[in-house]
């Protein structure tokens, strides 16, 4: 921009009247808001005054720059920590170098452990170097101002760069920002209903903040606190990724513009974890590694689930049973909502509508069936002097706390304390009483709800003294009937910054908490807030696992960093519109990545929709049956939507339950490798091919493990799919004649009302069964092996695996008698294919009578001959099968030959009856028949 100049010759008179013409002007834009006065500077950042190394890490201490006052006085001198904990992993905590700061408790996630602050200077070695470097990861730093990077060695390529604005520590409000490239796609930061798809979009909002707000709200803080991202940056045509965990409780803005990305906290610390892939697997490993392993859940729990808040005695309940076997549609579990308890209270049974005999006749009819069944608990315990539960909490003074009172809130009981589950009592107390409970009534797990946690009134309460609470025979339970005030005389209840809470700045104590109220030693609510689901969840697992000695199972609804260690989740009280059943893709991938594989959304819709449903529940059963959680649940306003009421959905449900009770197999393997490694069992299509850009963005598709495809119909009144497949054959598994072969372009697919398309990838092994009624019938019937190579291939490889064992054990890990765990291999080299096993712990497996009926093989063309077995090096152990035989193959449609011929591709070798526990090598030759 050139200077406004005045010439030497013009008169005052003329400088007078342009001077007067530019005060009118800013006056007059002032006035009309063209020009804002600039908001106060928040604050000037932090210089590095000292760093030295000390038992493999760096401690620096940082001082202040200029102090200001807005959202509080700035805190004077902050201590650096930095250290490599793995060759994937580097920590940087930044915290009050003169005192302690609240963080997540080391008790509730286990990590390693920094420095105590005392406020004392720590001694060691001067550290003068420019950076600090790992096996992978680097952190480097600036002195005046203080900044540091994080960047990758192998490629020198810049992870995190703080320079990007100045470094703000208050008491209440903290501010720290990174630079991004514009190329980055990043996934995370939730939990949060996202519109356009899995992939962060700049400026949506993303406030971390665990709150009951239903699912239909869109970008806005939901159930769970997850402040951890992935970084997907294509380099050279691959795909490289890293993680970015910001470990605080405490609520939080992000904001994400694309090129940078910024985290706005009222509390706590800085305590960043860089996780450095470099493959999205690689991320989500690396990441459990850390917060916990996903939990092992039981067989049972990959069956198909049914619930209804509403069924309203167990007359119901046994209709809805009768009905889905009637209708032979699978089903493992029924549940009840709060529809089974005395007057909403916790830990009790309706002596009317489901009196405890009756009940214990129907659960003893439905466990010898191999079914199970799952009631709901909420965290709030009715405050009644007769009530047994109440009455030991207080005895032994569990409750959170407001000015020294147990907190009065409402939930579905009427006035409700709150059990603390970071106070000792309170954990021991909450084990007992689920251990009571189940001596009353043998549940197989537990949902807990309600867990934010949720509260129907705001501020402090009293208990009203001129009218009952809640009202007599009331349609609206959840309208608040205490006596409340709004809390503002604090800076917990009214902290200086305000984050957008439940999507519209609200108080941080609106229907929750009362962010002043205080836990076991003094905790404030405020800080440790997003932590209750996440403790009662540890809580409810212990107790659980107590029972029995069985694998527990907890479905729970609020959540933090770490929370899949112990608990499957659903996505919230969703609603029976298309909108919603696209959405619930996202979020599902999301909860992968968050180290929470078990998670699935309600099927058909909670919250009641405009009829016609039909069509919709059609749709959300062939895609729900693929959800690693599979469960139809529906508010008790919403028509009556078992998956057995319409045929059409029935058929849609033999149809895609089928195949999900055929896959159980290869989703209990899925379940096993979570628990190892952290591999989702639902995941993003990235994950399996980092390469391929277009998966980037994709959230109508998903994969199951890194081979099978689900390709869902998601709107209305059509009856086809513009699928993406990366390149690769993909071969329909309803119907091997149905293969695409893609180079990476569109494809449309054929989906009529009733049926979804779901392929396996090439160079895969798929292990399935023959699927039943139950998961109980179906792991007990004969496998067989999917065998997958390139369309046409003359030569080609496959794997795969399978985990069995006796999902009774709390434990899911391969001991000897106890559990088998195989590995297959095929070959195809020319006309010769070789497929083998390798088998550890075969035992389990053997003494179960497992064995192996079927191979089929996709993607060879002609039919099989000079068939050759050999079990345990014996080459006669195939005797002691049945008469093993060669299937024609199937044509494929869609493709033919130079002559115009159909070509086959699927041989099979039936009449087999291989052990499962013992490794065995098969072998043949392809030919054409004419």
């Amino acid at each position: 921009m050139m200077p406004f100049t005045i010439s030497s010759s013009s008169s005052s008179r003329s400088i007078s009247c342009i001077i007067w013409c530019l005060l009118l002007f800013l006056t007059l834009a002032s006035s009309n808001g063209v020009i804002a006065s600039a908001p106060p500077k928040v604050g000037f950042g932090y210089k590095l005054v000292s760093l030295v190394e000390r038992q493999g890490a760096l401690v620096g201490y940082l001082q202040v720059k200029q102090r200001t006052s807005t959202y509080g006085p700035d805190i004077p001198r902050l201590r650096l920590y930095v250290k490599h904990e793995t060759n994937e992993r580097i920590r940087v905590q930044i915290t009050d170098a003169d005192k302690p700061r609240w963080e997540v408790p080391y008790n509730l996630l286990h990590r390693e452990p920094s420095p105590t602050v005392t406020g004392e200077r720590i001694t060691g070695a001067p550290f003068a170097a420019g950076e600090y470097p790992g096996q992978e990861l680097v952190f480097t730093y600036n002195h005046d101002p203080f900044w540091f990077a994080i960047y990758r060695k192998s490629s020198h390529e810049t992870l995190f760069n703080t320079s990007y604005s100045p470094l703000v520590f208050k008491d209440q409000y903290i501010e720290a920002s990174t630079i991004l490239p514009k190329d980055a796609s990043l996934y995370g930061l939730g939990e949060n209903t996202q519109p356009g798809g899995i992939r962060l979009r700049p400026n949506d909002p993303y406030t971390i903040y665990t709150t009951d707000i239903s699912a239909i709200n869109l970008n806005t803080d939901l159930y769970g606190s997850h402040p951890v991202y992935m970084d997907l940056r294509n380099r050279g045509g691959h795909g490289i990724a890293h993680a970015v965990l910001l470990l605080n409780s405490n609520g939080m803005d992000v904001f994400y513009r694309g090129t940078s990305l910024t985290y706005k906290v009222i509390g706590g610390l800085l305590d960043f974890y860089f996780f450095s892939g470099p493959t999205p697997l690689a991320v989500v490993d690396q990441y459990t590694s850390m917060i916990g392993r996903p939990a092992p859940m039981p067989y049972w729990a990959f069956g198909f689930h049914q619930c209804r808040w509403g069924y309203k005695n167990l007359s119901v309940v046994e209709a809805v049973v009768d009905g889905y076997h009637n209708a032979q549609i699978p089903l493992d579990v029924i549940w009840n909502d709060d529809d089974h308890m005395d007057a909403a209270k916790d830990f009790t049974l309706d002596p009317i509508n489901y009196p405890r005999p009756k009940l214990l006749a129907f659960l003893d009819k439905i466990h010898s069936q191999g079914m199970k069944y799952i009631v709901l608990i909420d965290p709030g315990i009715a405050v009644n002097n007769t009530y047994g539960v109440y009455q030991r909490g207080m005895q032994k003074d569990v409750f959170i706390k407001l000015d020294g009172q147990p907190y009065l809130a409402q939930v579905w009981p009427g006035p409700v304390y709150f059990p603390d589950f970071l106070n000792p009592n309170g954990v021991s107390w909450w084990i007992d009483e689920v251990r009571r409970f189940h001596e009353l009534v043998p549940v197989d797990g537990l949902w807990i709800d309600m867990n934010e946690a949720s509260n129907f009134c705001t501020g402090k309460c009293e208990i009203p003294k001129d009218h009952l609470c809640p009202l007599p025979n009331t349609t609206t339970p959840w309208v608040c009937c205490l006596d409340c005030k709004n809390l503002t005389n604090t800076r917990w209840d009214e902290p200086p910054y305000k984050i957008n809470a439940s999507g519209q700045t609200a108080r941080l104590g609106f229907n929750t908490i009362a962010t002043s109220a205080t836990h076991y030693n003094g905790i404030l609510e405020y800080n440790a807030h997003s932590l209750y689901g996440f403790s009662q969840a540890i809580a409810t697992h212990q107790a659980l696992q107590g029972l029995q000695g069985k694998r527990p199972f907890i479905l729970t609804r609020s959540t933090f960093v770490g929370s899949g260690a112990y608990a499957a989740h659903w996505t919230g009280d969703n609603k029976g519109t298309w909108e919603n059943l696209r959405w619930s893709i996202s979020t599902m991938l999301n909860f992968g990545i968050f180290g929470m594989p078990m998670v699935g959304a309600d099927i058909c819709g909670f919250y009641p929709a405009a009829p016609p449903l039909e069509e919709l529940c059609n749709r959300w059963i062939e895609l729900g049956a693929f959800y690693p959680f599979s469960r139809d649940h529906a508010n008790f306003a919403s028509p009556r939507q078992e998956l057995y009421v319409w045929e059409s959905v029935a058929r849609s449900a033999r149809n895609a339950l089928g195949m999900r009770y055929r896959l159980l197999p290869y989703l209990y393997t899925l379940n096993y490798i979570a628990h190892l490694t952290g591999g989702p069992v639902a995941r993003p299509v990235f994950f399996s091919f980092p390469d391929f850009t277009p998966s980037y963005g994709l959230s109508t598709q998903f994969l199951l493990g890194d081979a099978v495809m689900v390709s869902p119909v998601l709107e209305k009144g059509v009856d086809s799919v513009n699928a993406v497949f990366p390149p690769g054959s993909w071969y329909n598994l309803f119907d091997t004649s149905k293969v695409v072969v893609s180079h990476g372009e569109n494809v449309e697919l054929d989906a009529p009302l009733n049926e979804i398309n779901v392929h396996v990838y090439q160079n895969t092994i798929l292990p399935m069964q023959r699927g039943g009624m139950m998961s109980k019938e179906a792991r007990s019937t004969p496998f067989t092996l999917v065998v997958a190579f390139p369309f046409g291939a003359r030569e080609g490889d496959a794997e795969g695996a399978v985990y069995v064992d006796d999902d009774e054990r709390p434990e899911m890990a391969l001991v000897d008698g106890e559990a088998t765990f195989v590995r297959f291999f095929a070959t195809v080299r020319g006309k010769a294919v070789t497929v083998r096993s390798e088998v550890e712990m075969g035992r389990f497996s053997i003494e179960k009578n497992m064995v192996i009926e079927k191979v089929s093989v996709l993607g060879l063309e002609g039919t099989g001959r000079d068939l050759a077995v050999n079990v345990d090096g014996d080459e006669n152990a195939i005797a002691a099968s049945r008469n093993p035989y060669f299937e024609r193959g199937v044509d494929v449609e869609g493709h033919r030959d130079m002559e115009g011929h159909k070509k086959s591709v699927m041989v099979e070798v039936g009449g087999l009856a291989l052990p499962l526990g013992k490794s065995f090598t098969m072998t043949w030759n392809m030919q054409i028949e004419a």
